[in-house]
């Protein structure tokens, strides 16, 4: 385990992070879109608003918290048919009847709880970190100031109520760590937790060099669907960690090989109505790959859409219609290809964000971090469209704190990749 994880507390990574500002379940879809636009993450977290006026204790900030909505959810929420017969009536409907309620998506933290418990947290599942703003606290942990989960060894003497020593955020006092803003609160992700680790990579060696197939960083069990399979079908059951499916081709050998991805990092500044619209009434190959290649232009309808994320296309103060195609959700298409056969370099941000078996878990970390990506799909060395699994978020932060006794031999071929996963 690396030291850097026990000396250094949540605190650190809160220097510069801006102050929570509340987005409430009574909101609309529209002001969720707009939102999304423009968090950093994606996705934003969804509260209940306060029922009463006064001072509100930590407990009372949890049980507050609904949970995450993400780009997918949305675009999946607005490609069902009553919402397509009605746009604008649906992006009026508040967030509440949207958002999948999960409070142990957030966990309210102490800025002094060590960082190897926030990485345990994130590790089960916990997708944020809700941190108290202090007065007093600097941004700087130091060596050995850490004790007890996170509980600050003061003057050097022991803590003086052994109740204290509760695991992480079960008990905490604002005092721990100074005088508590009121009300004040930063938010975490597991972005920043990823940000701040790939800026201790000498700390980590040797595992930054080591494949991420060595280490078992590698999800097998990821989500997918058939490329002729109606792309309305990866909404059926939304993944939740990462939110992504990848849309897949059977080959004459019965591999599977990757064409691209619907999911939330895909989604996140596109024209969500339009993807609604593709996401309803195409295959998911024509969604991912681009139907101006596959769909003839008389087959595609004329559609007005006034863009909630600020595009909209206005003539006279009225709607203008316009034809559908896949750069209207913000895909590009190749359209020099007529297939589904080859991926293409030019297909923009349609196109999957691939990794090799024998990738080192530093190239992976910054690919994710580069693209502002939650994964990357994983494919054979030999052949970079045959897909194996996904590391996402959970599988990086386990990877870091694993014993480096735990990793597992590395054999480059599919078939003992699969081994590698049943062991």
């Amino acid at each position: 385990m690396a030291s850097v994880f026990v000396y250094h507390v949540v605190g650190d990574l809160t220097v510069g992070k801006p102050e929570l500002v509340e987005f409430h379940e009574s909101e609309t879809v529209e002001s969720a879109i707009r939102a999304i636009g423009e968090s950093p993450e994606g996705s934003i977290p969804i509260w209940k608003k306060r029922s009463h006026v006064g001072i509100e204790n930590s407990e009372m900030r949890q049980q507050r918290f609904v949970g995450i909505l993400s780009s997918f959810d949305i675009v999946a929420f607005l490609a069902k048919s009553q919402c397509l017969e009605d746009q604008d009536k649906a992006l009026k409907i508040p967030v509440s009847e949207v958002v999948v309620p999960n409070n142990s998506l957030l966990r309210l933290v102490d800025p002094a709880t060590r960082l190897i418990d926030a990485l345990d947290m994130m590790k089960q599942g916990v997708k944020r970190l809700l941190v108290p703003k202090s007065v007093a606290w600097k941004g700087m942990s130091k060596r050995f100031s850490v004790i007890y989960y996170g509980k600050w060894l003061k003057n050097n003497d022991s803590p003086s109520n052994s109740s204290n020593n509760l695991p992480p955020n079960l008990n905490w006092s604002p005092s721990t760590s100074g005088t508590v803003i009121r009300d004040k609160y930063c938010c975490l992700s597991r972005e920043d937790v990823l940000r701040f680790i790939i800026g201790c990579l000498g700390a980590l060696a040797p595992l930054p060099l080591t494949s991420i197939v060595a280490l078992g960083a590698i999800n097998a069990d990821y989500s997918y669907i058939e490329s002729s399979t109606p792309a309305i079908a990866a909404t059926k059951k939304l993944p939740q960690d990462p939110s992504a499916v990848a849309v897949t081709e059977n080959t004459s050998d019965g591999q599977c090989k990757i064409l691209g991805e619907i999911s939330a990092c895909k989604l996140w500044k596109c024209d969500y109505l339009a993807a609604a619209w593709a996401l309803a009434n195409l295959s998911a190959g024509q969604f991912v790959m681009g139907v101006e290649d596959n769909v003839s232009s008389r087959s595609l309808p004329e559609f007005s859409v006034d863009s909630p994320t600020g595009d909209s296309d206005l003539v006279n103060g009225s709607r203008k219609p316009r034809k559908f195609s896949s750069r209207s959700i913000g895909f590009f298409s190749n359209s020099g290809s007529h297939s589904f056969g080859s991926r293409s370099m030019y297909r923009g941000r349609s196109a999957p964000l691939t990794c090799k078996l024998t990738s080192s878990l530093a190239a992976v970390l910054a690919q994710m971090l580069s693209h502002r990506a939650t994964h990357v799909w994983v494919t054979e060395d030999e052949n970079d469209e045959v897909l194996v699994g996904v590391v996402g978020y959970t599988d990086i932060l386990a990877a870091v704190t694993k014993p480096p006794t735990t990793m597992i031999p590395v054999n480059r071929s599919a078939e003992g990749f699969g081994n590698e996963i049943q062991c």
